[in-house]
């Protein structure tokens, strides 16, 4: 719906992607905006940490080409420092390395004709069933049958989530589950490996210095003139239907004439003033997001794998996802040192992420000696990072939830909400970029102008 009126100013809620995102298209049309950033730097979980001569990213951040309008403008950020990545995502099992989303071919190899073999039987016979995909157990049993789907996917989901598969939905999976199909195996058979990757992904391009350079862009167009940090949240009032002040750190306050909100949609219901109605904060308390703790390991040997990730399902292994930086770009590590990024998800304030960063880094360093990607002798240094509110919780039920909470919050005129953590939604930077100017496209068109 198109805002009536062109705002007087926008006042933008969180300085991650979402928010730049947001400063980003309201600078290149000439709209007056404030981004308001509880830490003292911007990014959100899209940052590129330096230690000593390494960088490595908050997570495993890349960018794939799936919208070519937000592709260009995100190359545009950052001329000549994108490349081009083909290597895979791979899967830990049994000492092999599966390749992931799954092709027949590289199963063939990986896991032997026996497991293959009753794994298609599985398939066949899932196909002539009724499709039951009510949660993410039935989902992915019914697409890979139930011996593939519990080595492979479910474990590594309980893993991943903390809590069983069939209290999970279905749309966690997003558009990974593919690729065991005739198509993807003559593509193999005829074209290699790489072509197999590029059919299933597509290009996947990263930044030379790491991800975080493109948030960092970001700020830098929308200038530091209009990017407040050190300021929290604390409450946000309204009247009539209208968010009328924002309060920071607890004592200041800010008149508002648009908001957009990127914050959590719990933390967004739980700071109105007045109150929301119970059963709005009831299903608020309901919503969860996954922390993860990230131990980057610094190693004494040029490369330690030759993936983009590996996923680990083994309950035993601590973490559930490596990566290795410099395969990402040469320039996140010295030529003859690399490192090593494990994933423990978790939730925030629970034991793990409460455990000392020393016994984590010991957890990290006996697993990855187990899985053979490091020795002891090999390890210079070691660092602990935390992160809040890392991924939405898609439990069984979640949309309806989400639903009731939008509905509600739909009541205020002014506001509108967008990101990952305010939508409760898995979206990548392409999508994240193109709501942004969604949204501020929609504010130049109600006073019949062009959007920039």
């Amino acid at each position: 719906m198109v805002n009536a009126r062109k705002p007087k100013h926008i006042t933008i809620l969180g300085g991650g992607p979402a928010g730049l995102s947001v400063g980003y298209w309201a600078h290149k049309s000439g709209l007056p905006f404030t981004i308001y950033e509880a830490k003292d730097r911007v990014g959100g979980n899209s940052v590129t940490i330096k230690h000593g001569q390494f960088l490595f990213d908050s997570g495993p951040h890349l960018l794939q080409t799936k919208d070519v309008e937000m592709t260009n403008e995100i190359l545009d950020l950052l001329p000549g420092h994108f490349q081009s990545i083909v290597l895979p995502v791979q899967t830990y099992f049994d000492g092999n390395l599966v390749d992931f989303p799954f092709s027949p071919l590289n199963l063939l190899k990986t896991v032997g004709i026996p497991f293959l073999a009753k794994t298609v039987l599985e398939i066949t016979r899932q196909k002539f069933a009724r499709n039951k995909s009510g949660n993410f157990e039935e989902f992915a049993t019914y697409t890979y049958g139930k011996s593939m789907a519990r080595q492979f996917v479910l474990n590594y989901s309980e893993k991943l989530w903390g809590r069983p598969c069939s209290q999970l939905s279905p749309r966690i999976a997003g558009q990974q589950l593919r690729g065991m199909n005739v198509m993807t195996f003559l593509i193999e058979i005829f074209r290699g490996r790489t072509a197999k990757i590029r059919h299933l992904g597509g290009t996947i391009y990263y930044p030379k210095y790491g991800f975080g350079t493109i948030p960092e862009s970001l700020a830098a167009i929308c200038e530091a003139k209009n990017i407040r940090t050190g300021c929290r949240v604390t409450s946000i009032i309204h009247e009539l239907d209208q968010i009328r002040l924002i309060e920071l750190n607890g004592k200041m306050m800010e008149t508002t004439d648009e908001v957009i909100s990127t914050i959590p949609i719990n933390l967004l219901i739980q700071l109105l003033r007045p109150k929301p109605p119970e059963p709005i904060l009831e299903i608020a308390d309901t919503i969860q997001f996954r922390a993860l703790i990230l131990v980057v390991i610094f190693l004494r040997k040029p490369s330690a794998t030759e993936s983009i990730s590996i996923h680990f399902p083994d309950p035993r292994i601590p973490f559930t996802r490596i990566h290795e930086p410099k395969k990402r770009s040469r320039h996140m590590a010295p030529n003859d040192q690399t490192s090593l990024v494990a994933e423990i998800p978790c939730q925030e304030d629970d034991a793990i992420w409460n455990l000392q960063d020393e016994a984590l880094i010991a957890r990290v360093v006996e697993g990855l000696q187990e899985v053979k990607v490091m020795t002891r002798d090999e390890l210079i240094d070691a660092k602990v990072v935390r992160l809040s509110n890392a991924y939405p919780i898609l439990d069984s039920g979640y949309d309806h939830k989400i639903q009731q909470l939008s509905a509600y919050l739909k009541n205020f005129g002014n506001l509108k909400i967008t990101g990952r953590t305010g939508r409760f939604a898995y979206l990548s930077l392409h999508h994240i970029m193109k709501d942004a100017k969604k949204m501020i496209s929609n504010y130049v068109m109600a006073k019949g102008e062009n959007t920039a």
